[in-house]
């Protein structure tokens, strides 16, 4: 199974995310500052990273790129509970595989998870 980091500025979020893929055997490790899981990335490189994308200081798409940086073959989600074309494309383009959608869906977040970690 995975190492899976999960970063959402509202913990119940991180934590909710952090349950359902436990159940499905990966490791999680769920944070709610930016530097914790972009400094956590770079000692332990995750296989997937899920982000929000509004968070505290930073946006996702700037802990994104962070995290690009010190473990550059991670894979990541990002978490949205404002989807815009912009931000897809911003998303993707510095190397998000996918998105999810707010308020999370299980049966979702699951498969995208099984998806981008089998790419």
């Amino acid at each position: 199974m995975a190492r899976i980091i999960v970063l959402d500025d509202v913990s119940d979020q991180g934590t909710l995310v952090k349950r359902i893929l436990e159940r499905k055997g990966h490791e999680v490790a769920a944070f709610t500052e930016e530097e914790d899981a972009i400094s956590f990335a770079g000692k332990t490189p995750p296989d997937l990273a899920i982000l929000d994308i509004k968070l505290k200081k930073m946006t996702g798409v700037e802990v994104l790129e962070e995290i690009k940086k010190v473990a550059p073959q991670v894979k990541v989600i990002m978490l949205t509970g404002y989807p815009t074309l912009e931000t897809a494309r911003e998303s993707v383009r510095l190397g998000a595989s996918d998105y999810c959608v707010k308020p999370i869906d299980k049966d979702e977040l699951e498969s995208k998870v099984e998806e981008v970690l089998a790419t």
